[in-house]
């Protein structure tokens, strides 16, 4: 086949098909370009998902009648300084995005240029571009897009629903939105406003005021700063603690340099980061910023400048981590505030479902089973069958069995023990709020934590077995377990091969005490054949201790004394990450008493 030029629309269409992958991409685009403008406002309108109708309008710098009729040419921008690529200070710079839309929609754009006395106007429709002609406009500009894939309607059909288009939208919006907190934000769907991000002031207060209006009020409640600079790479933004999660990622924000991203190398550095804290299948709330020289980054890899390439890849995943992890190192017990809110809910909830509705005709029935007991010929306001002088005084000795709580101990973090019920959850009391720590869980994250610790000093500790135990498991796993002889070994478990179907064990980490040998190896058998050989050896490491600190924690069912009640919720308070359990769940909730007393409507 002979080679040919294509013809313009058609170059103009395949561009389009490149940039502009859904309504949600013209609203990028155009937003992108309302910011680069320096505008303070921006308002976004659609209808039908985005088909009938986008409109975006600012109060940027505007254009001039000259460049109003550039602006609609492939490849003509105002972004870039002396056509370097490698120093790219603006969001938009390809100079595709307005002659893409042109071509496979009607497009009308309205500008006018600050301080100008005139404002000017301009209609691409469908790649046919009309003259320039004076409108009607105060300040800025404004863009409209009309029967968006008009010329392409094969495009329509691959379109998900006017909600999920919305949708879409209104999230290409937000990130924005979150980027540029000094810019006010407004989205309209339809008839109706979908929302309004006023200004925010500058600095850290104000990005975390404009993160709460999108990310929810429970994630400022739990937001840690975080913060970090090297080798001229900075990192800031707000991360939610690990009892803050999430099935999917949609609460994760990751910002280079103002661009909303979604970069593999960010993600899995805030994986990392968060590592054995959280559940498996669960993700992080947080909202990350990163700014470095535009030189270091490459923000043209992607048609959508979706995905960026670091010259020093390393160096920005391990800013990530640190700085990640020193926060929430620097977070020590606290557990998520939900957690209180979600207990006091269930309370309610249990207290609602309880009281069943009287049916008709039931009205002299009373709500109790079996009704009150009263004497026969009795009524209401009769002396009642039991006198209340004798329930007004207490039955036996009341007097508290232990010493009264020092003032000191109630405004600790996590309080003083007051008792234990089940014998798995200490009741604890602070002098605003009541503390139940689940013993289990909390003894839990202590004894990994203190191996890790150990690990990282040379070596656990090991305690030698008076008579060595044999442990019989399946051959695969007994192969599995030797062969990570020597990581478990740094660990403080010393293990042989005995036989093809046992192993020897000979010495076991001092920190698990007396402890169930045979049921910690099938534990470790299941963790070493789960975790395979893809893992990093650290992360290995770590998984194994975890497996390990569960058997050497306080069992459910113990009865503590309260010298360990408090002495567990001491050694809470001073170690980090205790908030939640290996497994990343809740190791203790905590209750205001303010919310206490609206369940019993003292409040």
């Amino acid at each position: 086949m002979r080679i040919r030029q294509l013809q313009a629309d058609t170059i103009n269409r395949i561009a389009a098909g490149e940039v502009i992958e859904r309504p949600a991409s013209v609203v990028k685009e155009l937003v992108e370009n309302a910011i680069d403008a320096g505008a303070r406002s921006i308002e976004v309108v659609s209808a039908g998902g985005g088909i009938s109708l986008l409109r975006v309008s600012d109060d940027g710098d505007g254009m001039s009648r000259d460049e109003l009729g550039m602006a609609v040419e492939r490849h003509a921008t105002s972004k870039l300084s002396d056509d370097d690529l490698l120093d790219i200070r603006t969001l938009g710079f390809r100079g595709e995005a307005l002659p893409s839309i042109g071509s496979i929609a009607h497009l009308a754009i309205a500008s006018r240029a600050r301080g100008a006395a005139e404002a000017f106007g301009i209609v691409v429709d469908r790649g046919d571009k009309g003259e320039t002609q004076p409108v009607a406009l105060n300040a800025g500009t404004r863009i409209e897009v009309r029967d968006l894939f008009s010329a392409t309607p094969a495009r329509l059909k691959f379109l998900k629903s006017e909600t999920a288009e919305n949708r879409a939208i209104a999230d290409v919006v937000k990130r924005l939105a979150m980027a540029h907190p000094e810019i006010e934000m407004t989205l309209t769907t339809g008839e109706r406003r979908s929302f309004r991000f006023p200004r925010s002031s500058d600095g850290a207060d104000g990005l975390l005021q404009r993160l709460g209006r999108i990310m929810g009020r429970e994630f400022v409640d739990d937001a840690l700063a975080v913060e970090g600079q090297r080798d001229g790479v900075r990192l800031r933004g707000f991360a939610g603690l690990p009892t803050l999660n999430r099935p999917d990622t949609m609460m994760q924000f990751l910002f280079v340099n103002g661009r909303p991203v979604r970069d593999r190398l960010l993600v899995g550095a805030v994986r990392g980061a968060y590592g054995d804290t959280l559940p498996r299948g669960r993700f992080p709330l947080l909202a990350l910023f990163i700014d470095l020289d535009p030189q270091c980054v490459d923000v043209n890899v992607h048609p959508a400048k979706a995905e960026v390439r670091f010259r020093d890849p390393g160096a920005v995943r391990h800013l990530i981590v640190s700085g990640l992890r020193y926060a929430l190192e620097g977070a020590g017990h606290r557990s998520s505030a939900t957690g209180g809110a979600a207990t006091l809910e269930t309370l309610v909830r249990g207290q609602s479902t309880s009281a069943q509705p009287m049916a008709r005709g039931d009205a002299a029935r009373p709500p109790w089973p079996g009704g009150m007991p009263r004497r026969p010929g009795t009524h209401f306001g009769e002396d009642p069958q039991a006198p209340f002088d004798v329930v007004a005084a207490p039955s036996g000795d009341s007097t508290p069995a232990n010493e009264p709580v020092a003032e000191v101990d109630l405004e600790r973090p996590l309080g003083a023990a007051r008792a234990q019920v089940h014998e798995n959850y200490i009741i604890a009391q602070t002098s605003t709020s009541v503390v139940i720590v689940d013993q289990h869980a909390a003894h839990e994250r202590l004894v990994y934590q203190r191996m890790k610790a150990a690990l990282a000093n040379g070596g656990v500790a090991r305690q030698g077995l008076l008579i060595p135990e044999i442990v019989t498991i399946d051959a695969d796993d007994a192969e599995l377990v030797v062969a990570a002889a020597d990581d478990l070994a740094a660990l403080g478990l010393t293990v042989e091969r005995f036989g093809t179907d046992a192993v020897m064990v000979r010495e076991v980490p001092a920190l698990l005490g007396q402890t169930d040998v045979r049921g910690l190896v099938l534990d470790l058998a299941a963790e070493l054949r789960e975790e395979g050989e893809g893992r990093l050896l650290q992360e290995r490491l770590e998984a194994v201790c975890s497996r390990m600190a569960c058997h050497g924690s306080v069992r459910s069912g113990r009865r503590l004394t309260g010298a360990e009640m408090n002495a567990l919720l001491r050694d809470m308070e001073a170690t980090p990450g205790s908030g939640q359990c290996n497994h990343g769940r809740p190791t203790y909730v905590e209750l205001q008493l303010s919310d206490i007393e609206k369940l019993f409507a003292r409040r």
